[in-house]
């Protein structure tokens, strides 16, 4: 069965200093348990904020590296899923459910791209 990366975009202007309510917390951990227990989600994290990271660059033969925030960048990756569906069509439908358990004050947007193996 084909695997998919699914790439979490957030905003990071626009999401709540304090992180996902409380009620948003037990809507997204029922939906992990549900795709955990069908066999589809094989690996999910979220990720520090930008100002927590580094990026490191090649361009021109030459590596530079940048400290965050990376305040030139709108969206940036918030978490990441990793799993194992039967088509896209199906990581689609599992990137929507976990669109739709956040608050509606969040921006969020699932990058789904399958794995070349």
């Amino acid at each position: 069965m084909p695997r998919f990366l699914s790439l979490v975009r957030i905003d990071e202007k626009n999401a709540p200093a304090e992180g996902p309510s409380e009620e948003m917390t037990e809507r997204m951990n029922a939906l992990l348990e549900e795709i955990t227990k069908a066999g589809v989600m094989l690996d999910t994290a979220g990720l520090t904020p930008t100002a927590e990271g580094v990026r490191v660059h090649w361009e021109g033969g030459r590596i530079s590296v940048t400290d965050g925030p990376f305040t030139e960048t709108k969206e940036v990756i918030g978490g990441y899923a990793l799993s194992q569906c039967k088509d896209m069509a199906e990581a689609v439908e599992w990137s929507k459910r976990f669109l739709r358990v956040h608050d509606d004050h969040w921006t969020v947007t699932c990058e789904v791209r399958q794995i070349a193996e």
